[in-house]
């Protein structure tokens, strides 16, 4: 797989100390604060998928191939935004989203749902731990989110766009949410393992991040609550 593109840059890139950061007009700071946001998901990501790395520091390279799917998703929204903005052409984003969507289709999936780290080379499980080893419905429901975002935005007939969509409206119709109700149940839970089954049994409750779980779980056109 080929390394995924830079892309263009709408400007020079330039430094700026923290005192220059503070003085800089509100709109000015909100545009460093949302390139740097960016080139987190844009520079470092994984090198070969382009999946967001679940930890990153300045050095050269990453510590290992550990990427997560959740904030994978929030990477796909990021590149929506860069494209809007003009920090890197629509076919660079879609060209990287594709590479993506690549190894997600070969990753392991568990009543199609994903694990919460996988490898970012080759879409393999990692385990958050011992028995966490396999699916995490609130990660995927983020990763899911990104990729319907990607599927609205990159709306053009040309055959990469049109890919992109097709096989990003595939991996969310195939999650399986009423499976993660226990036998229909009132509530979603968060894992399931073909090696522990429900031992971890953490229900998704609240009025916090997890909602976005029970939105998809509600619209799904497969596997609808």
């Amino acid at each position: 797989m080929a390394k995924p593109s830079a892309g263009p840059a709408r400007t020079p890139r330039r430094k700026l100390s923290p005192a220059q950061l503070a003085g800089l007009p509100d709109e000015d700071l909100l545009e460093q604060v949302q390139r740097q946001t960016f080139r987190f998901f844009w520079e470092g990501a994984h090198p070969l998928s382009g999946l967001t790395l679940d930890r990153r520091t300045t050095r050269d390279g990453p510590a290992d191939d550990k990427v997560a799917v959740g904030g994978s998703g929030f990477g796909l929204m990021c590149l929506i935004v860069a494209v809007e903005r003009g920090w890197v052409t629509r076919a660079a984003a879609v060209t990287r989203i594709n590479g993506i969507l690549d190894v997600l289709i070969r990753a392991p999936c568990y009543h199609g749902a994903f694990a919460h780290f996988m490898n970012g080379a080759t879409g393999a499980t990692i385990p958050f731990y011992r028995k966490d080893d396999a699916a995490d419905l609130v990660e995927t429901s983020f990763l899911c989110m990104g990729l319907l975002c990607a599927r609205q935005y990159f709306d053009r007939t040309d055959p990469a766009e049109a890919q992109l969509r097709g096989r990003a409206n595939g991996l969310w119709e195939d999650v399986e949410w009423t499976w993660f109700t226990q036998d229909q149940r009132k509530l979603l839970y968060w894992h399931w393992s073909p090696n522990n089954g429900w031992a971890v049994d953490l229900e998704i409750r609240g009025w916090n991040e997890c909602l976005i779980t029970y939105v998809l779980a509600a619209a799904s056109p497969l596997y609808g609550l």
